[in-house]
């Protein structure tokens, strides 16, 4: 892996896991996402007949 793919994965990495979002009352997107996906309600899968 070169230095500019580290770089650039890195900084992905902070983008997602560990950047706090104001937006999303100061959580990194990734825990918002986990806490969304925890929280919303289940459906039912869609009828196919």
């Amino acid at each position: 892996m070169d230095d500019l793919e580290l770089a650039t994965v890195e900084y992905i990495d902070w983008y997602n896991n560990r950047r706090l979002h104001g937006e999303l009352e100061h959580v990194p997107p990734a825990e918002d996402e986990a806490l969304h996906a925890m929280t919303r309600p289940v459906t039912a899968p869609p009828d196919t007949r």
